[in-house]
């Protein structure tokens, strides 16, 4: 068993990978440890031998990295023994190992999904504040990813704020963009962590009066806000611990109350109560 050290960083491993493969070390003979992860227990034979560069080049199509990349921001124990297993495939010329009805190919596609999934979530659903200090950013926001996907998101904002600065942190990295240029940071500074947490909002309490003003019961479906709102982002948003309060109210009786002043207030000719009695009712 082979143990292969590496920043944790995509580049890092693809520059690991490459070499193991020019080696001819099969994905089972490798052990991926990123940054300061611990050993296994067990270790076969000696983990630091260097690999050889390959004789031939080997050619990777760039849909392929592109694909590995993006699958690389998915957090899992195997992010990186999948990776390497289904470019050991494709090298040996497996082109099945990165098709959806492989197994293997099957999981890369599912990973890619969620990243870009919670990079959507990441545009909708963070929430800048105005900091309004002399040497510090314009705006700044906290967020907690489920992957790793703040350096790949971050760019979205940069295009939509202009000149502003603003610092985006989360619990393991952070992104500065100075109007300029972008800065990253891994892991977060604590500074930066400080400001995204404590800055205040002041327009945080006139949100949420608009928000409860324009919340309907009568058309709420839980499911639906679920899936598209999940539950790990309330406690980051403005509006958040409004939401609870409001589907209990809406389950309490405001959901029908609702729909029955939508339905009183649509246009068309009312019924008295013995026309109504008076008409035949089908079984």
């Amino acid at each position: 068993m082979r143990q292969v050290r590496f920043d944790g960083s995509f580049d890092g491993w693809r520059a690991a990978a490459r070499a193991l493969l020019g080696s001819g070390v099969a994905p089972h003979e490798a052990e991926w440890l990123s940054g300061d992860a611990p050993g296994s227990l067990f270790e076969f034979c000696d983990a630091s031998p260097e690999p050889t560069e390959p004789s031939l080049p080997i050619r990777i199509s760039r849909q392929l990295l592109d694909e590995l990349e993006s699958a690389a921001q998915f957090r899992s124990a195997d992010r990186w023994s999948l990776l390497y297993r289904i470019l050991w495939r494709v090298a040996k010329g497996d082109q099945i190992a990165r098709l959806a009805g492989d197994v293997d190919g099957s999981e890369l596609h599912a990973r890619i999904k969620a990243v870009r999934r919670e990079a959507h979530h990441m545009h909708a659903f963070l929430r800048f504040s105005p900091l309004n200090r002399e040497r510090a950013p314009d705006y700044v926001a906290w967020f907690e990813p489920a992957h790793d996907i703040l350096l790949s998101a971050a760019p979205h904002f940069a295009e939509r704020m202009g000149l502003h600065s603003w610092l985006i942190a989360t619990p393991d990295d952070a992104v500065l963009w100075d109007g300029q240029n972008m800065h990253y940071a891994n892991p977060c500074p604590p500074i930066w962590r400080q400001l995204a947490q404590d800055a205040p909002d002041a327009g945080a309490e006139l949100w949420k009066a608009y928000y409860e003003s324009t919340f309907n019961p009568a058309r709420l479906n839980r499911e639906v806000m679920r899936s598209n709102l999940p539950v790990r982002f309330w406690k980051n948003l403005p509006e958040g611990p409004l939401i609870p309060r409001l589907m209990s109210r809406a389950r309490a009786g405001a959901q029908c109350d609702g729909q029955a002043e939508r339905v009183a207030n649509q246009p068309g000719k009312r019924i008295g109560p013995q026309k109504l009695a008076a008409l035949p009712i089908h079984r």
